[in-house]
């Protein structure tokens, strides 16, 4: 983890912590949310393709990459086989935001739209991968590109170094396996506390039963963690480091996103501001006195705002947490 964090600290955004004492007075906790956000992309990810892409040989990234990502993975490995000079084709579901595709081909790679969901488009590529020989760059389930999420837990603690519990979204698992893994290394009494959205809650449903859940269906507006099934290699790592996976409302993150919007002029996606959401729901049940919060990503479709003002029941946002919290 730290030989990522060396390699990569040169080409990454160090993201700002924001702090709020509307948020802190509202869950009574010292809150620092780290604006991944403002990463290169507008998202986390970016930090797990770079570093996997830097693994690999000339004659791989010759090779080309090959993806499947609901947007911002496929952002990520895009901008990151640009600046190695490989050609990226990446699989994204038919139903992604028009701003991440566009996003996506404007850093160079081709993109494929395909199937209803990540699990559809991620067939898709991997049987393309056996066609045309090039390198499968994961978006969660690789341990180069969990070890790259991990950095944002080691810069996060090096901001603030008081932090003891951390929320963290989760889809497949990466981003909250590198962050686990980073901080039990730090300080293993760092609670660790993951976030799914409720319509794609296959990891909540498999670390509170110890059996693998594939949903047949996913259902959440935040599509960045829109995952059927939980990785094959995250999982045994969430079991082990993570200490307690939550679930949240589209409704719930619907007011986050205005919450933050409204009282911070920031933009989050739905992924984004699900953590955000995990605490506002779950702080009077966490003993903490400075909590850690991934905003993971920013890249929301615009169009869709009507649909969250609409979750969020047309109310202030403000108003909306309160009764949250």
């Amino acid at each position: 983890m730290y030989q990522a964090w060396k390699r990569l600290a040169p080409i990454v955004h160090q993201t700002p912590l924001l702090t709020s004492h509307t948020i802190d007075d509202m869950v009574g906790k010292k809150v620092y949310c780290k604006m991944e956000n403002q990463q290169k992309t507008g998202a986390f990810k970016f930090r797990g393709a770079s570093f996997k892409l830097m693994q690999l040989s000339k004659e791989e990234l010759k090779r080309g990459v090959i993806t499947a990502s609901a947007g911002n993975h496929a952002q990520g490995v895009a901008y990151a086989a640009r600046k190695l000079g490989a050609k990226a084709k990446i699989f994204m579901p038919e139903e992604t935001p028009l701003a991440k595709v566009h996003a996506t081909r404007n850093y160079g790679a081709e993109v494929v739209l395909t199937g209803e969901s990540f699990q559809e488009a991620y067939q898709a590529s991997k049987e393309y991968e056996l066609l045309s020989g090039g390198v499968y760059i994961h978006p969660f389930d690789d341990y180069d590109v969990m070890a790259g999420q991990g950095t944002i837990a080691m810069e996060l603690l090096r901001q603030e170094d008081r932090i003891d519990t951390i929320f963290a979204p989760i889809g497949g698992g990466g981003l909250i396996s590198g962050i686990a893994v980073a901080c039990k290394h730090i300080n293993r009494n760092i609670r660790v506390i993951g976030v799914q959205a409720s319509g794609a809650d296959a990891v909540y449903k498999t670390y509170h039963t110890d059996r693998v859940h594939h949903l047949p269906e996913v259902n959440t507006l935040a599509d960045g963690i829109a995952v059927k099934q939980p990785g094959k290699y995250t999982m045994p790592i969430i079991q082990e480091y993570v200490d307690d996976v939550v679930t949240v409302t589209d409704e719930q993150i619907s007011a986050s996103i205005l919450f933050m919007l409204e009282r911070n002029k920031t933009l989050t996606e739905g992924a984004g501001a699900t953590a955000l959401a995990g605490l506002f729901a779950y702080h009077k049940e966490i003993k903490s006195r400075h909590c850690g919060v991934i905003v993971s990503g920013g890249n929301l479709d615009i169009n869709r705002m009507p649909e969250i003002q609409g979750l969020a029941e047309g109310n202030s946002p403000f108003e909306k947490i309160k009764q949250m919290a």
